[in-house]
């Protein structure tokens, strides 16, 4: 997995590429502990989001979470695999995707 990385001002634009699985949600979750602080605007880009499972989307909850408190976050560029693990899960109903 890969992810590059955007900071401006209060917004953090993260774009997720590869797989958000067991092997890698740690490193997606030690990037936003790392500069989440202060951020009122989270948008995740999955435009080149291959797989994600039940690691990835306890990162994606938990994520949730805390931009419920200081702000918003955003899911964009959801391809059809992907955006049927967010319906059959529910997450569909908890985050929010354009």
């Amino acid at each position: 997995m890969e992810i590059k990385k955007c900071k401006k001002e209060n917004e953090l634009n993260l774009v997720i590429e590869g797989r958000l699985d067991t092997t890698t949600a740690p490193q997606l979750e030690a990037e936003l502990k790392q500069d989440i602080d202060g951020v009122e605007m989270l948008v995740l880009d999955f435009s080149a989001l291959e797989y994600l499972s039940s690691a990835g989307l306890r990162v994606l909850l938990a994520a949730q979470k805390v931009m419920n408190k200081q702000g918003k976050m955003i899911i964009r560029n959801v391809n059809e695999t992907i955006n049927e693990i967010f319906e059959v899960t529910g997450f569909i109903d908890i985050l929010t995707i354009e």
